[in-house]
This record gives structure tokens, C-alpha cells and sequence, in this order.
């Protein structure tokens, strides 16, 4: 055996044992002519003691970080004074009698411990490097946790794993595709799966019951922290169930996940909020309840203001920023200008003050309104000596995303603190606005099932008709979404003809499953959940790419493969391909 113990698992019940290890360098010290090597494996550190003056261990003068060893020796105590309580391992050392080197290493282009904060464009140059190191080693295994905890948690519940095909037709379903060429269709062109949403409906079709995968998807759409072109989630769609049964088969996975990772953090029983509630409360669909801070309704207040900013209004909302009454005004400036940044007339900014022991508003605008204005002001948000009132007026979804917005940069914690937060946020609006045609833009594809109680307002008002939607929303981050899906040829073909589809166009488009629901389609309802982000948020990472083993840069770019690249002119005339240079700008 090449190995007889892996480093990182010889604890104290192992002294007086002769063990072989294998493992990379992680650091080198020499003290009194004795070298003490830190060696690491994929299971943690183990010092290993190695005195040159021993027969065959002079070589270890030679040895240097990243080198790759084979050690035999005896577990021993670490000596008084010199046991590390901050390693699993540190009660014991290796005394070697023997190594090997394995292979050598040149100097890595950084250092590979936590120690030292190294650009990312580097460490994704160098990746194989980057996942030698513990964070990343610690969240890539979380991952693989979080992927077993849900297979493990859908199979418990009867569904059945089922693989989608990854090349499909191109079909909209909002985002842009990645195509493929084929060869052997000169001219035509697969398109690479943004989720197997249609694939699923044919399972339900099919009589699968219930299915799973944990997917992988494709969207050609700008990066960000928490987006990649490619991506992982748990995707599932059940027949005869509700939005309920959905939720409570998502919810079951979501704890199965949580106590495997946090142990003790599982919510028993996860929130709803309606889509509404959730805007007028927090400014966005995926609010993050770790912090108060809500929105509050100051029309009221200001019902017959003279105040020109606030008169005749659709919306007036304001929200209470504690603590935060002596911020500079170059502080509050920048907050008026990042309102207007983010679509706002303006914002109206307030000190709350002690004036001969009663709290009162300070503000270059409060010598425009009346006094019961501005009591009603503190009344309506709670205020308090010391905090910062922001107010903002206008229409309604612009208003409260604005503050919504603001509340996340002043309020939001760090994503370590205040624990796991989970709603589900439900009854989303159907249809998002209208186009410049006046039919009416599908909030998601145009399967999702209209609220059966506002079916009878389908054509009438269209954006007021709610979805059988729902999003699973965690410390702000959507998670994930999913609908009830029409399986009901009448109410399909009022949707289709809403949205202005023709009948030939639906075929082209859709056909293959319009075709599969004249035989028979069952009531059926889906979810997927996001693995990236979940899986981020568990790890205290910001950003999905510490997550994935080999990921994009925010521009799209792979710099440790140089993807994407150029392919060879052989490779395109198999493919009847010609690429035309972009025209030179003059």
C-alpha cells in the first residue's frame, strides 16, 4: 500500500503507531537542525518531524512547499508546550524513519493559505492550485454533501431520478441559448438546455409521478456574483399536486440539506408571503428578514400635503434607518444620489433630533410641512432620537424598489450572521407589464397556471390576474421557483392568445408538447432549486464562483483553459460554418 493513514484523521488514540502518509508540503520550518513539515492531504495537516542527522533523511534539506512525500514513521505526543489546539491533528506528529519524494513542485504563483487575500483572475488561471486550499477544499465538499442530503431526501419521498437530454430545440423560455451546430444537419443547430422545464412536463406526461434531477443548465446571460453561464440545480415536477404538495417536498430537501451542514439551524416550518406584501414591506421579491427595517405607507400622512414632492402621489413609503441620525451629509447626499441612480425623483433625507426633550425631525425640507406632517412622520415609522428617516414618493413599483434597494446597502449583514432566514414568497403577478403592442409580457413561461379565482379577469385586466407561482427565497437570494403548470387545453390557448401567439407559431414553438397534451396530461406542478447559491450561502461565501470548481469570470472567461477560443477552419467547414469578421469601427 502506498499509504497506511491519511493525515488529516490521526488523532490521539493513534500514538505508538508507525503509520505511512502521503501528502503535499504545506510549510517548512527548521528549528535546531530539525525540519518540521506541515503535510496536507484532502483530510487536513499533520506535522511530521524529520532530523536530517538520521541515516537517508539529509535529503529533506532539499524538500520544499508543494512537494509531494511519502513518509513512514511513528506516531508520537506532540512534546509539552507544543500541542496546537487549532488543529484536529495536534496532539500527535509523525517522526519519520523514511520518505519519498513523489514529485517536485516549482514555487506556486501564490500563496496557498488563508492568509493572504490573491486576486481572482490568478487563482482561476491557476485553479487546480486554488482548490488545494482549505476554503476551497471545505466548500466543494459541501457540495457534494448538500448534493447527496437531497438525492437522499427525494428518494425518501418516491421520486424517481430521471437524466434530460442536453441537446435539445432552441425554445424561449426567457433567457438567451447556447447553441451547437451539427454536423450532420449542415445549417441546423441544437440549442443547450436553460432547465429541462419541458422535458419534465413530458415525464408527468409520461406517468413518472415524480421526478428529480439534480440538473445541469445553460443560460447565455451577464455574469454576476450569483450567476454563471453554467449552472446546477434540484429540479423536480410532481403529477396531481398543489403548490402545497411542492413546497412541502422542496422544504423537506431544504432541512435535509441544513441539518447536514448546520445542524440545529433546520426550520421547522418555512413562511409564505404574498408577492405584494413582500414589495410593500421590503421593496423586493426576495426580501432578506434577517433585519427589520421594513417600508411603512406614509400616504396617509401626507393625504393633503402642500409639500409639491409628496402631493398627489401614487406611493409614498419611508423607512427608519436606527442609529444613523448623525451621518454626514456627504453620507445623505450620496444616498439621494444613489435613489436617483436606481430610478427615483429624488429622496428626502431626516435627522431625528432631541429638541428640549421631544423628538423632532431635522431636514432642509421640513420647513415644508405642517406640523401633524411631521409628527405623523415619527408616529408612522416609530422613530426615535438618534435615527435617519428616508422617504421616498412616486409611482408605486419604483418607489418601493428604490427603498427596497437602499434598505439592503444600509441594513443587509454579512451572509455569516444572523443565521438562515427561508420564505416562500407566492401569488406572483402572471404577467410582468405589457409590450410596446399591449399584449401582455409572461412574468415566466407561458405554462405557469393563472390563479383559478382570477381566470374570469384574464382578458379583462390581465396584470392584475395572479400566477400559481412561487419563489423559495433564503437571507435575500432567491433560491429557486416554480408554478402549477396548465395542463388545460382552453385555459393554454387563452394564454397563447393573450400573448399573441398564433396557432402555427405555437406549433413551431412548442409543438412536440402541445402534441403530448392531447393524450391525456395530468394536473402537475414543478420546482427547481439553485445548488450554486444554496450551497454558497451554507459556506458564507458572496459569490458562487468560491463554490464551483472551475468556474467563469464575471466576463465569461475561463483564463485557466482560455475559453472561449477560436476553433480550427477544418472543424468549421465540417460544420458548414463560416464566421464573418466583425466590421472595423471608424
Amino acid at each position: 500500500m502506498m499509504r497506511t493513514q491519511r493525515p488529516g484523521v490521526l488523532r490521539a488514540e493513534h500514538i505508538g503507531t508507525r503509520s505511512t502518509i502521503c501528502g503535499w508540503v504545506a510549510h517548512r520550518r527548521d528549528h535546531g537542525g530539525v525540519a518540521f513539515l506541515d503535510v496536507r492531504d484532502a483530510t487536513g495537516l499533520l506535522q511530521v518531524v524529520v532530523d536530517p542527522a538520521k541515516a537517508g533523511l539529509d535529503a529533506v534539506k532539499q524538500v520544499r512547499n508543494e512537494w509531494v512525500l511519502r513518509i513512514e514513521g511513528e506516531i508520537k505526543a506532540r512534546p509539552d508546550g507544543t500541542v496546537n489546539d487549532a488543529m484536529p491533528t495536534g496532539q500527535v506528529e509523525l517522526v519519520a524513519d523514511s520518505f519519498e519524494v513523489l514529485s517536485e513542485s516549482e514555487p506556486p504563483p501564490f500563496p496557498l493559505d488563508d492568509r493572504v487575500d490573491v486576486d481572482e483572475i490568478l487563482r482561476l488561471r491557476h485553479r487546480y492550485l486554488d482548490l488545494r486550499r482549505a476554503p476551497m477544499q471545505r466548500n466543494l465538499r459541501n457540495r457534494a454533501l448538500v448534493n447527496k442530503a437531497m438525492r437522499a431526501a427525494m428518494d425518501d419521498q418516491d421520486f424517481v431520478e430521471v437524466e434530460t437530454p442536453m441537446l435539445i430545440a432552441s425554445t424561449p423560455e426567457g433567457s438567451r441559448d447556447f447553441v451547437v451546430p451539427s454536423r450532420l444537419h449542415p445549417g441546423s443547430f441544437y440549442a443547450l438546455p436553460q432547465s429541462p422545464q419541458l422535458f419534465k412536463q413530458l415525464l408527468m406526461v409520461g406517468g413518472f409521478d415524480r421526478y428529480y434531477q439534480i440538473a445541469r443548465c445553460l443560460r447565455d446571460e451577464d455574469l454576476r456574483a450569483d450567476r454563471q453561464f453554467e449552472f446546477m440545480q434540484l429540479d423536480i415536477e410532481m403529477t396531481f399536486a398543489s403548490q402545497f404538495d411542492v413546497q412541502t417536498a422542496i422544504g423537506n430537501a431544504v432541512r435535509a440539506v441544513v441539518d447536514v451542514l448546520r445542524p440545529g439551524d433546520a426550520p421547522e416550518e418555512i413562511p409564505r408571503m404574498t408577492w405584494r406584501d413582500a414589495m410593500n414591506n421590503y421593496g423586493t421579491d426576495k426580501p432578506d428578514l434577517r433585519f427589520e427595517m421594513r417600508l411603512l405607507d406614509l400616504s396617509a400622512v401626507f393625504a393633503t400635503t402642500e409639500f409639491r414632492a409628496f402631493a398627489g402621489a401614487a406611493c409614498v413609503k419611508g423607512v427608519r434607518v436606527a442609529g444613523q441620525g448623525e451621518a454626514s451629509r456627504n453620507v445623505v447626499d450620496g444616498l439621494v444620489e444613489r435613489a436617483k441612480q436606481l430610478g427615483a425623483a429624488g429622496l428626502v433625507w431626516m435627522r431625528v433630533r432631541d429638541v428640549d426633550g421631544v423628538a423632532t425631525l431635522d431636514s432642509p425640507v421640513v420647513k415644508f410641512l405642517t406640523a401633524e406632517e411631521q409628527s405623523g412622520i415619527i408616529d408612522a415609522l416609530s422613530a426615535t432620537v438618534g435615527d435617519l428617516v428616508l422617504i421616498a414618493a412616486g409611482e408605486w413599483k419604483t418607489t418601493v424598489g428604490v427603498l427596497g434597494q437602499l434598505r439592503l446597502e444600509l441594513g443587509r449583514p454579512a451572509v455569516t450572521e444572523g443565521g438562515l432566514k427561508f420564505l416562500w414568497v407566492v401569488d406572483f403577478p402572471l404577467f410582468d407589464g405589457l409590450a410596446d403592442d399591449g399584449t401582455p409580457i409572461p412574468a415566466s413561461h407561458p405554462f405557469t397556471m393563472p390563479n383559478p379565482d382570477d381566470l374570469e379577469i384574464l382578458e379583462i385586466d390581465p396584470l392584475a390576474v395572479r400566477a400559481e407561482a412561487y419563489d423559495l427565497v433564503l437571507n435575500g437570494w432567491e433560491l429557486g421557483s416554480g408554478s402549477v403548470r396548465i395542463h388545460r387545453r382552453d385555459i393554454q390557448a387563452r394564454i397563447f392568445a393573450l400573448l399573441g401567439i398564433s396557432p402555427e407559431q405555437q406549433q413551431q414553438r412548442f409543438g412536440f408538447l402541445l402534441d403530448a397534451f392531447r393524450f391525456g396530461p395530468p394536473p402537475h406542478a414543478g420546482f427547481a432549486i439553485g445548488i450554486d447559491r444554496f450551497v454558497a450561502i451554507m459556506s458564507g461565501e458572496e459569490n458562487i464562483r468560491e463554490v464551483i470548481a472551475f468556474p467563469k469570470t464575471q466576463s465569461g472567461a475561463d483564463p485557466m483553459t482560455n475559453a472561449p477560443s477560436a476553433i480550427e477552419e477544418v472543424q468549421l467547414r465540417e460544420l458548414g460554418l463560416n464566421i464573418r469578421k466583425a466590421p472595423v469601427k471608424s
